[in-house]
Parts: structure tokens; C-alpha cells; sequence
């Protein structure tokens, strides 16, 4: 007997989960498959550290074939077209169509839409770019470090905070801070704001601790990267020796072409469910956009695409095969945030409380720092 065909597109958190726990509760006879069109997984919090030298390239990925779950159908492929109706998937010449489809295609990274960025800057959001912004404050003795943020949403909205202490922590490891100016320049007009403002004022206060400036509601128009200067909207201009870059973020194109997201826009979603308007077909992660009741959207993380993969999962196994009952995704989350000299923070809260988010700041601590560590590590062990 012919078993029905679940289709995973996007090897990231919400990808990987959503494919593993699939495998793992449906029948033999279901096939489940895979497309990532990079052939790697990226675990991206250790970006950071491969950004200030605590791990290499090849810490921080594996090859997405290497899944520990047996029986996954992995196909490193570029996604060309989606036919929402069908849930056909096209791969250039070849398709294939599924019973459901789960989309975990995330957000694309865009920084040529700022004229000079892509040139001027280190993308520490990729491999490459992180491990070379990490070449060039080791051999940096004096200047600026800027980290921008190029546009809302990003994804990680901790990152670049977390950025700027790691880089402040190095800077200081080298007995070379004392000549080294590090601010953060921010489209956004708060860090964290979803999280409330306890949680925003608390991240502000980490950054300014360390002698870190902080320029929020500051969007770049464009770069002059041989001078090695940022021009901002309204006027401002700052000069930079090393540039980090969290760059805009855009929905991919694929899924607008599919209808499932209008021109610009993110993926819309039954807040619960994760489903789509279209039958059987599902969407996670960074690509959705999730309006909560305060009017801003549900942040872009890795803890939510981890929990939204987990609902749909059993919502299309109980659905199939009749036992269990389905998934519901209910807004919870948790963020270590990372304050270099082996220290970190933790949040952790109800993102659908109405009718704001109900987010706490725990102590700042070592034990954040060693429960990060961990945590990396059981995602390697649990899924590769």
C-alpha cells in the first residue's frame, strides 16, 4: 500500500525539526522530504562565536544529509516554484508533490539594497562573513567597530546586541579596547522591543555597561565603502575601521510567486496552527509574519520556528493517521543573550499574552553562558 508524501522546504531550525519529528511519527510507509538548496545546516547562534574566534567553520554546520533520523529524503536543491494548489514543488526540471507541504524557507539576507553594503560590511548572519569579520578584529589596534543594523524585521533580535559586547570582549582580551571605539547604529528604536521595556531598558543597560554607543531609530541610506563611511536617512554620518552587518531581510521571492505572501510581504498564518490559506500547506519560522494584539510582529527566532515545526508535525501525523491529537503553537519562547567574559542573560515569556507580551529578564550569570554551551551541543547530538 502507497503511503502519502510530506514535503519540508528549508533545511533550517524549523526544517530540520519539522522533517525529524515527521520521520519520526508517521508510518514507514509516508514518505517525508527534505529540500535545502545549500546542502548545509547552519546552527546560526554559534555564528557569533565563530565571529570572536571560539569556533571554526566547521563547528558551526553540517551537512544537511547527515540527519541522525533515518529514512528522511534529502534533496540539496534550489526551490524555483511553488504551486500552493498542488503542493507541487519545482527544483528546476524535476518536482515533486505532496499530501502537505511545510514551507521553512526563512528570510533571504539582501544587503544590496543598501547601496555599498555588500562591499563595505561583514555579513556575520553567513559563515563566511563571520569568520571574516573575525580576521579583521584580530589584527584591528585602533578606530571604530560599528555594528548595524540595516533594517526591520531581523532575525535574533539579541544578535547584534550580543555582537557588540563579544566584539567589546575581544577587543578587551587583546589589550586593545582602550584605543577601539565599538557603538551599534540600529534602524530599530529599542533592542528587544517586543520583549517590553523592562527587557529593552535591561539589554540597553548591558550595551552602555561596557562603554558601547547606541544609536537606535538611525536607518542607513547608503555606504561609501572605499572611504569607509555610513550615510544615514536625516543626515548623520560616522566613519568605521570594521563594519558588522546585520543586513536587511527580505521574504524569498518563491513564495510570493506562490501566493502565499503578498508582493513585500511575509508568509500570513493561523497563529496557532501555522496553517496557510491554502489547503494542507504550512509555514514556519522566519518566513511567516505573525501580528500579535500590540501591533508589532512576533519576533524572527529560532526558538519559535523550533516550537511552530514541533505543532505542524503533529498536526499532519494526527491528521494521517488518526491518533494523538494536533499541534497548537503558543507563543512561548526563550533568548540567552551573550555579554562576552564567559557571562550571559536569559529571557523567557508568553509572546500571545494580551495585551502585550509578558517577557522576564532573569540575573545576568555564568550559568547562562554554560546552559548556551549546552544547549548547542544537545542540538547537535539530538538531530545530526
Amino acid at each position: 500500500m502507497s503511503g502519502k508524501t510530506a514535503i519540508v522546504l528549508g533545511g533550517g531550525v524549523g526544517g530540520v525539526v519539522a522533517a525529524s519529528n515527521l520521520r519520526r511519527l508517521l508510518p514507514k510507509q509516508d514518505r517525508v522530504v527534505l529540500i535545502e538548496r545549500s546542502g548545509r545546516h547552519v546552527f546560526w547562534p554559534s555564528l557569533l562565536w565563530l565571529m570572536t574566534g571560539t569556533r571554526n567553520a566547521q563547528d558551526v554546520q553540517r551537512d544537511i544529509a547527515a540527519l541522525k533520523e533515518p529514512g528522511i529524503n534529502v534533496l540539496k536543491r534550489e526551490v524555483t516554484r511553488i504551486d500552493s494548489t498542488t503542493r507541487t514543488v519545482y527544483t528546476g526540471d524535476d518536482s515533486v508533490q505532496g499530501d502537505a507541504l511545510v514551507v521553512a524557507l526563512g528570510a533571504e539576507l539582501v544587503p544590496e539594497r543598501i547601496p555599498g553594503l555588500a562591499e563595505a560590511g561583514h555579513n556575520f548572519y553567513t559563515v563566511e562573513g563571520a569568520a571574516q569579520l573575525y580576521e579583521d578584529l584580530q589584527s584591528l589596534r585602533e578606530g571604530r567597530v560599528v555594528v548595524l543594523i540595516a533594517g526591520v524585521p531581523f532575525k535574533c533580535p539579541a544578535a547584534p546586541y550580543e555582537a557588540a559586547m563579544l566584539i567589546d570582549h575581544l577587543l578587551r582580551k587583546r589589550r586593545v579596547r582602550e584605543r577601539v571605539e565599538v557603538e551599534v547604529w540600529a534602524a530599530e528604536p529599542a533592542p528587544m522591543g517586543v520583549a517590553g521595556p523592562a527587557v529593552s531598558q535591561g539589554v540597553k543597560d548591558l550595551v552602555a555597561d561596557r562603554g558601547i554607543a547606541y544609536h537606535p531609530s538611525r536607518q542607513i541610506a547608503r555606504v561609501d565603502a572605499p572611504g569607509k563611511r555610513l550615510h544615514f536617512e536625516g543626515g548623520d554620518e560616522v566613519s568605521y575601521d570594521v563594519l558588522a552587518v546585520v543586513p536587511p531581510h527580505a521574504p524569498p521571492a518563491v513564495v510570493q510567486e506562490a501566493g502565499l505572501a503578498a508582493p513585500g510581504g511575509w508568509v500570513q498564518i493561523d497563529r496557532e496552527t501555522c496553517e496557510t490559506p491554502f489547503e494542507n500547506v504550512f509555514a514556519i519560522g522566519d518566513v511567516t509574519g505573525v501580528m500579535l494584539p500590540m501591533g508589532k510582529p512576533l519576533p524572527k527566532a529560532g526558538v519559535f520556528a523550533h516550537a511552530q515545526a514541533e505543532a505542524v508535525a503533529r498536526t499532519i501525523a494526527t491528521r494521517w493517521t488518526g491518533k494523538g491529537e494536533e499541534g497548537r503553537f503558543t507563543g512561548n519562547g526563550e533568548c540567552f543573550i551573550e555579554m562576552g567574559s564567559g557571562a550571559a542573560g536569559f529571557a523567557r515569556g508568553n509572546f500571545y499574552a494580551e495585551p502585550a507580551p509578558e517577557v522576564k529578564m532573569f540575573r545576568t550569570g555564568r550559568h547562562w553562558h554554560v546552559a548556551k554551551v549546552a544547549f548547542e551541543k544537545n542540538w547537535w547530538r539530538t538531530w545530526f
